[in-house]
């Protein structure tokens, strides 16, 4: 197989810096603020190992993946360096790397580069993105989706001025609880994922418990859930409920559970975003708009719900890798629809 970089300098990934200067950062000291995830035993996790160890071994080993997570801050440096530490990489057939284990690069809001990593790595990598020119900038640095991050250091131009991010519009975290689809496969990027996307355009924070092919609604996991300061509760899972009796035995439940600790907090449900539904996802599709209208019956006015025609409005039934796992034209169209609601909900 031969090496594009070889012939398409383009496509060529550099590793080794060696750029005078240069301090870094541990992002874990301020004035930087990791969001969404935390270290715990020597890695970044969605959740705690003790809580992910009663919930399932798919979920235990899907928890540290970093989906969600992020760092801000604040710096005239003209160049943005990261030096990764990291294991459990993940690698698909159908999911970029960069999506799976990059970073992604985010300066007053736009997006700038992304830290591609070299597709044989397997402890972490080295990566810097040049500015341009020397200015205060609002950083943000999206983890990887579907890789494990033990340490993540931030290489800047040593003389320069790093301040804390100004802080998110909302204090509590929006919650997601979800598949793959959540946890945000197969976005080519981290930032593409739909609430990361949707965290750039409200500027707001949240946590993402998507966990691929293993969301299904456990006491456990509810338990956890409910436990969450939040200021919305989302929750998607029917493509990974094993059958439509499990799925219907437990969406209700997860609701009434959360709305028990938690009588004013909004909740917002969805199904599968996919533009034609099999008989099996319209019956999954009714079972959603049931608890939704049980809530409405029994005087409930902070419960949402979101169809699959509202999430794929805009990309129709091209939003897709395999018809299922959305694209990033998918996230988009997914982000629209749910920015309308937490719009809505947060105003």
């Amino acid at each position: 197989m031969y090496d594009i970089s070889q012939i398409d300098k383009n496509f060529e990934v550099k590793h080794e810096l060696n750029i005078p200067d240069m301090k870094f950062w541990d992002v874990d000291e301020a004035p930087f603020r990791v969001y969404g995830i935390f270290r715990e035993n020597g890695k970044y996790r969605r959740m705690p190992e003790s809580v992910a160890k009663t919930v399932s071994e798919s979920v235990l080993a899907l928890h540290a993946n970093t989906a969600g997570g992020r760092v801000r801050f604040m710096t005239d440096s003209s160049y943005v360096a990261i030096h990764a530490e990291m294991d459990g990489i993940g690698k698909m057939p159908h999911f970029a790397l960069v999506g799976t284990g990059g970073f992604d690069l985010y300066a007053d809001g736009v997006f700038i580069k992304s830290y591609i990593p070299p597709y044989d790595m397997e402890v972490g990598y080295e990566s810097v993105i040049s500015l341009g020119t020397s200015k205060m900038r609002e950083i943000t640095i999206h983890f990887p989706l579907y890789s494990n991050v033990k340490q993540l250091y931030i290489g800047l131009f040593e003389g320069a001025i790093v301040k804390e991010a100004s802080p998110y519009k909302n204090k509590k975290p929006v919650v997601y609880y979800g598949s793959s689809i959540t946890q945000g496969g197969c976005a080519s990027r981290p930032g593409m994922s739909y609430q990361n996307i949707v965290s750039m355009r409200l500027g707001i924070n949240h946590i993402n418990l998507g966990f691929s092919g293993s969301a299904m609604a456990e006491d456990t996991i509810i338990d956890y859930i409910k436990s969450l300061d939040m200021s919305v509760f989302v929750y998607d899972y029917d493509y990974n409920a094993p059958t439509l009796e499990h799925y219907e035995k437990t969406h209700e439940k997860m609701f009434l559970a959360i709305r028990e600790v938690n009588p004013e907090l909004p909740i917002v449900m969805m199904n599968r975003p996919q533009f034609y539904l099999s008989e099996d996802g319209q019956r999954r599709l009714a079972i959603m708009k049931k608890t939704y209208r049980n809530a409405i019956n029994n005087g409930d006015k902070n419960v949402y719900c979101i169809d699959n025609m509202a999430l794929t409005a805009l990309c129709g039934n091209d939003g897709t890798v395999d018809n299922v796992h959305p694209t990033d034209f998918g996230f988009a169209s997914m982000a629209n629809a749910v920015c309308e609601v937490l719009k809505t909900i947060l105003k």
